[in-house]
């Protein structure tokens, strides 16, 4: 095996394992474990990062990459949320407006795919800011549960831009796959 192909797995392993983080970070949230969710969450969110760095730097940009990464960031922050959300923590109507939204949007492509018979899975800008808004919150929840920071005012704030970002991005989604189906339409 030489080098560079082994080097172009480095950020797919990376994100298979953010993945498999998922159930620990569920686990241990659910358990009480808040410190440990805090730092486990913190690795996990920042390998997000890494591995686009590491893709870009290494030119180890893949198809499988383009969709496991997107899945893993989806999974760990529908994971979280609904973590969080059962054990009290977080508000339930932003947990539903998060996996709404990214049910819609899961369920748009896949439709979108199914319809055009071609989907290139590109984030949009604003749904960049929503995972980073959507990160930052549950780090700051699990920050102040775990490591008993008074963080309240900055978690209050957060509820709210995670939900308007939430929603703006899924509109933006929404209305993104509507344009080019209705030029798909009018090209044939």
């Amino acid at each position: 095996m030489n080098i560079h192909y082994a080097l172009s797995l480095v950020p797919n392993l990376i994100s298979l394992a953010r993945l498999l983080a998922v159930p620990v970070t569920v686990y241990v949230i659910l358990e009480g474990y808040l410190a440990a969710a805090f730092w486990i969450f913190v690795a996990a969110a920042a390998s997000d990062a890494l591995d686009g760095y590491l893709a870009k730097r290494w030119n180890a940009v893949s198809e499988i990459g383009a969709y496991l990464d997107p899945l893993a960031d989806k999974a760990l922050l529908v994971g979280a949320y609904v973590a969080l959300a059962q054990a009290d923590h977080i508000v339930t109507w932003l947990v539903f407006l998060v996996v709404f939204r990214d049910l819609l949007i899961i369920g748009g492509a896949l439709l979108f795919h199914t319809i055009t018979q071609s989907l290139k899975m590109t984030p949009l800008f604003v749904s960049k800011v929503n995972t980073v808004t959507q990160l930052i919150l549950v780090g700051v929840v699990l920050a102040e549960l775990g490591l008993g920071l008074r963080l309240t005012f900055l978690s209050e704030a957060l509820v709210y831009i995670v939900a308007l970002t939430t929603f703006v991005s899924g509109a933006a989604y929404v209305y993104k796959w509507g344009a080019m189906a209705v030029l798909m339409e009018r090209d044939q």
